[in-house]
């Protein structure tokens, strides 16, 4: 748990970005943008208007982290549920659907990378799009987000307008 890399991971994965590999090299780790995934498409949810309310699941240990986010996503009109851990995460969202996933990596028991892991072998969220919230700024850490299956990986103290960006993006 926290900040150790397992023995299976490399570095130098490559994440898609504009339908090309792009490696993971120490200058693109450290780079202000924000790390990006590809989303394949928007599944099941594909039909719905941009104009509807999105769901978001916020999830971090810290309330006060979780709180702020989401008041600020709902001022920013969205409709926002909140875990205080993966586990609460998980029991969440095996009973509703979200649109995005907002989640710390690193929480007590189950981190944010297993979470991330744990939702992407279900069906319904293989192809959510779900962005990494997190202190940690190590080389390898945006990689190892992305291995995961985050789809982004954004770095605290949090940015309100790349969040918004982001989110933006990859709700299209």
């Amino acid at each position: 748990m926290g900040n150790e890399t397992p023995s299976n991971f490399a570095p130098s994965a490559s994440t898609e970005s504009g339908g090309q590999a792009e490696l993971l090299t120490p200058n693109r780790a450290f780079a202000r943008t924000p790390a990006k995934r590809r989303v394949r498409s928007a599944g099941k949810h594909a039909d719905r208007p941009k104009t509807s309310s999105r769901r978001i699941l916020v999830v971090d240990d810290v309330a006060d982290v979780t709180e702020m986010i989401a008041l600020f996503l709902k001022h920013a009109g969205f409709e926002v549920m909140t875990a205080n851990s993966a586990a609460t995460a998980l029991k969440i969202t095996s009973q509703d659907q979200f649109d995005l996933i907002i989640s710390d990596i690193g929480m007590p028991e189950m981190n944010g990378y297993d979470l991330a892991g744990s939702l992407r072998r279900r069906e319904t969220y293989v192809e959510t799009p779900m962005i990494a919230l997190t202190g940690y700024t190590e080389y390898d850490d945006r990689g190892r987000s992305l291995q995961a299956g985050f789809n982004a990986h954004l770095t605290k103290p949090i940015n309100p307008s790349q969040l918004l960006t982001v989110i933006g993006e990859l709700l299209g």
